[in-house]
């Protein structure tokens, strides 16, 4: 067998519907991170708080300067965790598309069609395996967003008897499964800019229009 996969796949209107939501989805839960650990963190605006209300001529304490600014901050949380439960939605989602894609569009198929490939060409072999890092690449982020996931619910039920003692744990693993994720995006935008500037031109209009014409 000479030939190997290629990348200028079809991508159905589910992948490509799900691919682009799930974009925006978690480019939201980056930006609230960004804001609530940085411009709207707690520590950063108490002197703020204080120095507007001074200029009103309003006196306060350090301590109700801090409950102004902690509110403020409280929202971002808040708002990162609603689109958190949106993230789990369409993990969920994920697993259903697959689930009900044509068996040729499924990952799973595609794994085991790349797995059998075989050539004596160092070309097509080379194809072959870049291929497959690809895809198993996507498990990989796949599999980490499920621990995001998953100890994203952790954190926002912490409350529940069987999550007790458990918090600072469960923040550990969130916090770093978050660089990692932030890390395969990065790779992975790089890696289509260059694919598709290069031998795989098409590889972005695929995954918009759902063919590479």
């Amino acid at each position: 067998m000479d030939s190997t996969p290629t990348f200028l796949e079809k991508h159905s209107l589910a992948i490509r519907l799900w691919h682009w939501i799930f974009f925006l989805t978690l480019t939201g839960t980056l930006i609230t991170v960004l804001l609530a650990s940085t411009t709207f963190r707690t520590g950063n605006n108490t002197t703020l708080v204080t120095d507007q209300l001074h200029d009103k001529g309003i006196t306060v304490t350090q301590d109700q300067a801090r409950a102004v600014s902690h509110a403020f901050n409280d929202k971002f949380w808040e708002l990162h965790t609603l689109i958190g439960y949106v993230l789990c939605g369409l993990l969920l989602s994920r697993m259903l598309i697959e689930i009900f894609q044509p068996g040729d569009e499924k990952l799973s198929t595609k794994l085991k069609k790349a797995l059998r490939v075989q050539s004596t060409s160092k070309v097509a072999m080379a194809g072959r395996q870049h291929y497959l890092w690809v895809k198993w690449g996507y498990v990989v982020f796949y599999g980490l967003i499920l621990v995001m996931a998953l100890t994203g619910l952790g954190l926002a039920f912490e409350d529940a008897p069987f999550l007790k003692g458990l918090h600072g744990s469960i923040k550990q693993i969130h916090s770093f499964t978050q660089y990692l994720i932030y890390a395969y995006i990065l790779c992975h935008l790089i890696g289509v800019i260059r694919s598709d500037r290069g031998k795989h031109a098409g590889l972005v209009s695929g995954m918009i229009h759902g063919t590479t014409d």
